[in-house]
């Protein structure tokens, strides 16, 4: 029998999960980790974290569904984007890997800026500026700060390179994860020359592209003894998190949309071809289908309430260790008490800087407006509507490039909340659609696996197989009001308080 694997390369968990030709998911499980953060704009993972992390998950799952020897599975993965590894001659991890949300090398982009300007880096990678999270700018931090590392690198990987690698021995990557290193030339398709030469590497030291969906090759037999699964295991390039999800939801074509609120917020619009924001503030990615494009971005704000879960929601989390429900529904429960707007309390969730439209690496979350009226429940409203907020930030800015949103599909942790879910309808005025599977990211690399093992004559049949809509959410017309006041707000002080951003670590 063959199954289909989708493996969710998380920010702070990680997903395995085995769907079968329908889109029905036969076995998952999610595996947490914490990330590392020695300094203020650190923030880094151990390589072992993640492998482990992906051993445990397929222990889990085994004991869910039985794998035998001779089952046949065709795997791909959906991965977060800009996680640099470095690895020596051995294919051993010289350092620990630089998380996608690290803002450490503010000074290597700003260098990079001088240099090539940030009109080029927009026109030659998507990218609309040159930020500290970016790959290249971590390789030249790097550079300049680790000079023995640098020297002993043999290998610059994404995260999806790294297992495939870890997998298979043999090194790839595809355009939709490598849009955003800023070494990538997404127009030709290949690595972008002068800037390897700026930063001192080779193009040898990258994992050469391919498509997504495309084979690379069965797992080694020592990993799969490793793993305990036969070497029936056909590994397949998958695509950046947020494509992979917007596949999962079956967002494959001109004029819809897909917004996600997981670790990050992100938006996905796929295009025919390549559109560039003559203003310059909304970036262009390649799609995971073959000729097209997207209009991608995101924000660190998604992680706001799993921080708040864990530094201020002690009770609900020993309630969920006691088997007593979800952490994150007796949240949407209390949510539901509150009034919209939040009583006047304006949240701005970037603890960890902010994207696009809204680029500045040195923004900070902010709470403004609380009184002695307001509630634990209170602050946990105002971040869900933070996030929707960034939504309708992203739509506007969508509308002004002449793109209109004909179709949303919600998916990722924000979408199980149904109170969240009408809070983004509210605010934006739209319709959005959930979709039945849970696990769109997961279910998007499946797809890829099954389209490119020969499951499905193409993406689209399979999406057609495996894709199916769980519930239409109409947005109310009460609320209109507390909700331009709030969006009003929130833009008026991320833009007043960018000087006090600039001043701050």
């Amino acid at each position: 029998m063959k199954v289909l694997m989708g493996l969710d390369l998380g920010t702070t968990a990680m997903k395995v999960a085995l769907f079968d030709e329908k889109g029905k998911i036969l076995a998952i499980s999610t595996q947490e980790y914490d990330l590392l953060t020695p300094e203020t704009n650190y923030v880094e993972e151990e390589a072992e974290v993640y492998w482990n992390a992906f051993k445990s998950g397929l222990k889990e799952l085994k004991k869910q569904y039985e794998l035998t020897a001779d089952t046949q599975i065709a795997m791909a993965m959906s991965a977060q984007g800009e996680t640099l590894f470095v690895l020596d001659k051995e294919g051993n991890p010289l350092r620990n890997a630089i998380v996608w949300m690290d803002n450490r090398a503010v000074e290597e982009a700003r260098e990079l800026q001088e240099v090539f300007g940030n009109e080029t880096c927009y026109k030659k990678t998507g990218q609309i500026s040159f930020e500290a999270c970016w790959p290249a700018s971590k390789i030249l931090w790097i550079k300049k700060h680790e000079p023995e590392v640098f020297k002993k690198a043999d290998k610059f990987l994404l995260i999806e390179d790294y297992f495939i690698y870890k997998l298979t021995g043999k090194y790839a990557t595809e355009p939709s994860l490598v849009c955003s290193s800023t070494y990538w030339d997404i127009i030709n398709r290949t690595y972008w020359e002068e800037m390897l030469h700026y930063l001192g590497i080779r193009e040898e030291q990258l994992s050469p592209v391919v498509e997504s969906g495309t084979v690379i090759g069965e797992i080694l037999p020592e990993v799969a003894e490793e793993l305990g699964v036969g070497t029936e295991v056909m590994v397949c390039t998958g695509a950046l998190d947020q494509a992979s999800g917007a596949i999962g939801a079956g967002n494959i074509k001109e004029g819809m949309f897909s917004e996600t609120i997981g670790a990050a917020l992100a938006v996905c619009v796929p295009v025919n071809a390549p559109i560039f924001d003559p203003v310059g503030k909304m970036p262009l990615f390649c799609f995971p289908l073959k000729g097209m494009y997207m209009i991608h971005t995101f924000t660190n704000g998604g992680m706001t309430l799993r921080w708040f879960r864990d530094k201020f929601c002690d009770l609900e989390m020993l309630m969920e260790k006691k088997g007593c429900g979800d952490a994150y529904d007796m949240i949407s429960k209390q949510v539901e008490k509150i009034p919209a707007g939040s009583d006047g309390l304006i949240m701005l969730p970037h603890l960890a800087g902010s994207l696009a439209p809204d680029v500045n690496a040195k923004a900070k979350g902010v709470w403004f407006g609380f009184t002695l009226q307001h509630t634990r429940a209170h602050f946990m409203r105002a971040i869900m509507e933070s996030l929707g907020y960034i939504l309708k930030r992203n739509i506007d800015s969508l509308r002004d490039m002449g793109i209109e949103v004909r179709e949303v599909r919600a998916l990722g942790g924000g979408s199980k909340s149904r109170i969240w879910s009408q809070i983004k309808a509210d605010i934006n005025q739209v319709t959005l659609e959930t979709v039945k599977s849970k696990e769109a990211a997961s279910l998007g690399a499946a797809i890829l696996a099954g389209a490119a093992t020969g499951s499905f004559e193409s993406v689209e049949s399979a999406v057609e197989n495996m894709v199916e809509i769980k519930e239409r959410i109409i947005p109310s017309k009460e609320n209109v009001k507390e909700y331009e006041e709030g969006y009003k707000m929130y833009k008026k002080l991320f833009a007043e308080l960018a000087n006090c951003f600039d001043k701050t670590k």
